[in-house]
């Protein structure tokens, strides 16, 4: 991943697929954090369009019973590594996804409003795989060299109590650079 994210914020290296889940950042707000987050659609099963469906409004309900339970969810993140490595980009880094929800970090609200969102294919009853780390890896050097990130923390961080994510079989030793 050595192409620099373009002036509208999208990662040539990454597969896009737009969110309208999205709006314009605060004018007084600069990238700082890197928020790791974990999903998978249905619950705990891997591989399937569920995630990209929910991140684009277009999740079927009657696909799968949870998926009723989620019906008119407005979420997004900036990114997606699935199992594989792949990484998948939903919203331009220059614009706020719809990720950390009610969350501070460092005394601040709001974390969408100075975050990027990054979701692994996962869930808190299995570690990831080894292409997701090298691929997390690539894309938080990547983000590096473009924002001033000042740390990189879990979804459980900035929203405890309220959110379990990136969850405990994470390894938080083989993020480079990692703040949690």
């Amino acid at each position: 991943m050595q192409a620099a994210a373009n002036d509208a914020g999208w990662l040539p290296t990454a597969r896009q697929m737009p969110s309208p889940n999205c709006d314009e950042r605060p004018a007084d707000e600069t990238v700082r954090l890197a928020v790791i987050h974990a999903i998978s659609l249905p619950p705990d099963e891997f591989g399937g369009p569920g995630i990209l469906q929910l991140f684009t409004n277009c999740l079927d309900p009657e696909a799968h019973p949870y998926f009723r339970e989620i019906q008119g969810l407005r979420v997004s993140a900036h990114f997606l590594v699935r199992r594989d490595g792949e990484l998948i980009q939903f919203v331009p880094c220059s614009r706020r996804a719809w990720h950390a929800g009610v969350s501070t970090w460092q005394g601040r609200e709001n974390c969408n409003d100075f975050s990027i969102g990054i979701e692994l294919e996962g869930c808190d009853q299995l570690p990831f795989e080894d292409a997701q780390y090298r691929t997390l890896n690539r894309l938080l050097a990547e983000l590096r060299r473009r924002y001033a990130l000042e740390a990189v923390t879990g979804h459980s961080d900035i929203a405890p109590g309220r959110k379990t994510d990136p969850g405990p079989f994470f390894d938080w030793s083989r993020v480079h650079d990692a703040d949690s």
